[in-house]
This record gives structure tokens, C-alpha cells and sequence, in this order.
């Protein structure tokens, strides 16, 4: 049997953590053991290919806008090369990553599927292997919903649609999650015509429906979005396939053709199959692994991160977790992790961005008499008006008592650029949303608007009102 100091699974966000280790302690012998190609789900098949995807999407969408500025250009998509310098640029990546895992002296790099034998004990290519420390970053898989004939007609995920070589004339995705949009509005963009077909009642569900309601109204001018809808049943017709759609509510039944069928239905844990039970390591009921508030699992040194521990799937997290891992696990400094302030970003058009509490969330924690709501509008600031941003805003909620900022949405052109301003104040001892407004912004700059919510807070019930005549009340997006 082969011994190391630490067993790695996975090569996403743990890979932060080996160089300190390295210069720590030269000698540490290290194995990585990851079954797909290196780098991670970020980087090998999800935030990163799609951004490259997403940003020519963009590109449409912004040179289309500028007809109505005055500005008109020709706009010709060239589905083959926009994917081809996706896969280049991450094919390129993906090698330089291999070539550096098997060049380290310190680090056996496997490219295989392992599993628990026996408490930190492995098995991988025949060979058993142990060591006193493990970090498991295993990622997750993309969540199959139970639709009849679904593996006989075929279907693309976002594994493997990053491989599409044509562009399909139409498309249905299933979900109504953010993955879905990204894509919908990918390929809605690239000129494919495209369903989406969400089972919940909220398209972008776990945003605010006010939020929810105008990215719906932007992305329906390019494609349809079906919400409250079961696909239960997938037929091939010549080169279509037909869906049938159940809506949820009446029970009535229609039927969806495409020629392609996405599903984005949501992540799922994949930690089954590295059989945590024969090593002592405890999951959730979902199949999430178990961890403390210091990511350590039920078994003493076995520390897990990123998807793998199901909480938050981002990117971001995955590496803020890296660093308390390190912390806790290498350093053995106690560090808890702080989930106050996660910001989370839509790359659609207009964008969609978010960081900590909702409204309804922080009225179920503070009592609605001690949240107030901000809101403000894109196009009632200088350079929002200069876009010709009508409909966009941002919303803030801040807790009465002591101004701290509990969370916020902004839906519209750079949300994600803007919402990194109230995080950054979010990570302040104070938290204190009086701290932008101190702050000099520059005029007449975007960012202006992030300044003015905070300058228009009002009680929920005082907001709602307004929302009422600006169009935008709670569950208006829930129509098709």
C-alpha cells in the first residue's frame, strides 16, 4: 500500500492550497486524484467556457441596442468559430494544468476514478492508497429529472453541450434556473429559436420576483419562457423531438418541438461515488457530504469543499473555502466560515446580481418594522438615461435598527460590476450601508445608481406600493 500526507480528489479549488503547502514543507507527498480532466468543473465545463460563450452573446445583444442610439452595424454570428476559440482557449488551459500536476516532484497525479475502501484508505488504478489527511473537492453533476425516453432521444447538458460543433435551429432547455438563462440566452443570441421549460412558478427562482419579473420581460423578446411546467415524456419526430409539457397547476397538457433538448435542471451530489460510508465520512439525505462550521467531516482530518459539501456552487466559494481549509487543516488556526455575504451574478442581458438576504428573508429574521428597502432606478441617473437603460434598478435591504446592509439586487446592464460595491462594504466590521453614501461617486458614472438606493430606503410595505404603479408587483411574472 502507497502512503502520502494528503490524498487531494479533485482538481478545482484544492489545487489553491498546494504550492504554501509545498513551501511549507518540501517533502510533503501528495496524491491527486481526479476522474475527469484537470481543473475543475469551472474551468473544464462550466463558469469559464460559458463566460466565453456569453460574452459574444453579449456582444449581439449590445450592437442591437445601439440601433436604437443611433448606432447600426451588421451583425453576423459565426457559430464555428465562436466555439472553436472556446474549446482552444480551454483545451490550452486544461493541458498547461496536466503538464503541471505530473512535472511536481512532490504530486502523483491520477486520472481515474477512486474510492473509499476502509477509513482514509483509497483504492485507484488497482493500487490502495492511504494517507492521514484528505481534501475532498469532488464537484457535482448535473441533476436528471424522470422523463420518459429522455436517454433514448438524447439530450445535451452543460457537460456536453460545450462540444456542439452547429448551431441547432431550436432548442428546448428544461429548468428554469440560471444555468438555463445563460444558455437560453446564448443560443436565443446565436440565432437558434428557443423554449425554456421551468418547473418552477418563478423563472430565476431564488431571486427577487420583482427581479425575476424584469429579466423575464428582456429574454422573452427573444425567446419563450414557460414556467410552472413538467416535461414528462420525450418522442422523436424525423430529425425534432417533441416534448410533452404538463403545466402543473390545471394539469393541461401541450406539446414543445425542437431540434435540440438541453437539460439544466439544477446540480446534484456526486459523493456516491466515492462510497464516503466505508470511510466513516457522513452525508445529508440529498447526498451532500457533511461538514462543520470549519469544513471538516465526520471523519477527523477529512475536509471537504467547494460542491462537494452542497452549500453554495459557485466558483468563488468554493475557492473562499479553500482558504479555511487551509486555515483550519494546514495552519490549525480555528476559522468558521461566514456565508453573510455571497454574491452571485446571471450572465444574461440585462445581467442579474446578488448578494446576501432577500427582502422576504430579512423580514422573516428582523421583523418587517426593521427592514427597510431601497430602490433606484437605471434610468433615473445621467449615464443610465445616456443608455437608454429603461426598466432596470437596483434593490438594497438594509435593517433599520443599525443601517447594516443584509443584501441586494440589481438587475441590469454591469450588474455584476456594480453589486461588488455593496459587497465589499458587506465584508466591513459595520456593515454599514451610510458608508456608500459618504463615499464620493463619480458623476455622471453608472454607480450612481447603487448610491441613490441606498439614498431611497423605505418600509416594505411603502415600497411595495410604489413597486405597484411602476409595474413590477410580486408574482406579475407569473404568466406565459
Amino acid at each position: 500500500m502507497k502512503e502520502y500526507d494528503l490524498i487531494v480528489i479533485g482538481t478545482g479549488s484544492a489545487m489553491n492550497l498546494l504550492d504554501p503547502m509545498i513551501q511549507e514543507n518540501p517533502g510533503i507527498r501528495i496524491a491527486i486524484i481526479d476522474k475527469d480532466e484537470p481543473g475543475g468543473i469551472c474551468l473544464t465545463r462550466g463558469c469559464i467556457p460559458s463566460k466565453l460563450l456569453l460574452y459574444p452573446a453579449e456582444l449581439v445583444r449590445t450592437m442591437e441596442k445601439g440601433r436604437d442610439l443611433g448606432v447600426s452595424a451588421e451583425v453576423k454570428v459565426d457559430f464555428p468559430k465562436i466555439m472553436k476559440r472556446m474549446r482552444t482557449i480551454i483545451d490550452g488551459d486544461i493541458d498547461s494544468i496536466r503538464e503541471g500536476l505530473s512535472s511536481i516532484p512532490n504530486i502523483d497525479y491520477y486520472h481515474a476514478t477512486a474510492e473509499f475502501v476502509a477509513p482514509y484508505t483509497m483504492r485507484v488504478v488497482d493500487e490502495t492508497i492511504s494517507a492521514k489527511q484528505f481534501f475532498l473537492c469532488i464537484g457535482s453533476r448535473t441533476a436528471l429529472p424522470s422523463i420518459k425516453n429522455l436517454e433514448k432521444v438524447g439530450y445535451l447538458t452543460s457537460d456536453t453541450v460545450l462540444r456542439l460543433t452547429k448551431l441547432p435551429t431550436s432548442i428546448a432547455i428544461i429548468g428554469g434556473g440560471y444555468i438555463a438563462a445563460e444558455y437560453g440566452h446564448f443560443f436565443s443570441s446565436m440565432g437558434a429559436e428557443v423554449t425554456i421549460l421551468g418547473r418552477n412558478v418563478q423563472f430565476l427562482p431564488g431571486y427577487e420576483p420583482e427581479v425575476a419579473l424584469v429579466a423575464r420581460r428582456e429574454l422573452e423578446k427573444h425567446m419563450t419562457i414557460l414556467t410552472d411546467r413538467e416535461v414528462t415524456e420525450i418522442e422523436e419526430k424525423g430529425v425534432m423531438k417533441v416534448l410533452t409539457v404538463v403545466e402543473r397547476e390545471t394539469g393541461r397538457t401541450m406539446n414543445v418541438e425542437a431540434e435540440q433538448v438541453m437539460v439544466a435542471a439544477g446540480r446534484e451530489s456526486l459523493a456516491d461515488i466515492l462510497h464516503p460510508e466505508r470511510a466513516g465520512i457522513k452525508t445529508d439525505p440529498a447526498g451532500w457530504i457533511l461538514v462543520d462550521e470549519h469544513l471538516e467531516t465526520s471523519q477527523p482530518n477529512v475536509w471537504a469543499l467547494g460542491d462537494g459539501d452542497g452549500k453554495y456552487l459557485f466558483k468563488h466559494v468554493a475557492n473562499y473555502e479553500s482558504q479555511v481549509v487551509y486555515q483550519n487543516a494546514v495552519l490549525k488556526k480555528l476559522t468558521k466560515t461566514d456565508y453573510h455575504a455571497v454574491p452571485h451574478a446571471v450572465f444574461i442581458y440585462p445581467e442579474v446580481a446578488g448578494v446576501g438576504l432577500t427582502e422576504k428573508e430579512a423580514v422573516q429574521m428582523y421583523g418587517e418594522e426593521d427592514v427597510l428597502i431601497g430602490f433606484y432606478q437605471y434610468e433615473n441617473t445621467a449615464k443610465g438615461e445616456a443608455m437608454d437603460a429603461e426598466g432596470y434598478f437596483v434593490k438594497t435591504v438594509v435593517q433599520r435598527a443599525t443601517m447594516r446592509i443584509l443584501g441586494a439586487q440589481i438587475v441590469g446592464p454591469y450588474a455584476s460590476i456594480l453589486i461588488q460595491e455593496i459587497v465589499n462594504v458587506m465584508y466591513t466590521a459595520e456593515q454599514d450601508a451610510t458608508t456608500i453614501n459618504r463615499a464620493m461617486h463619480i458623476h455622471p458614472a453608472l454607480s450612481e445608481v447603487v448610491e441613490r438606493a441606498f439614498l431611497s430606503l423605505l418600509p416594505p410595505h411603502d415600497y411595495h406600493h410604489m413597486l405597484v404603479h411602476a409595474g413590477l408587483e410580486a408574482g406579475e411574472d407569473e404568466h406565459d
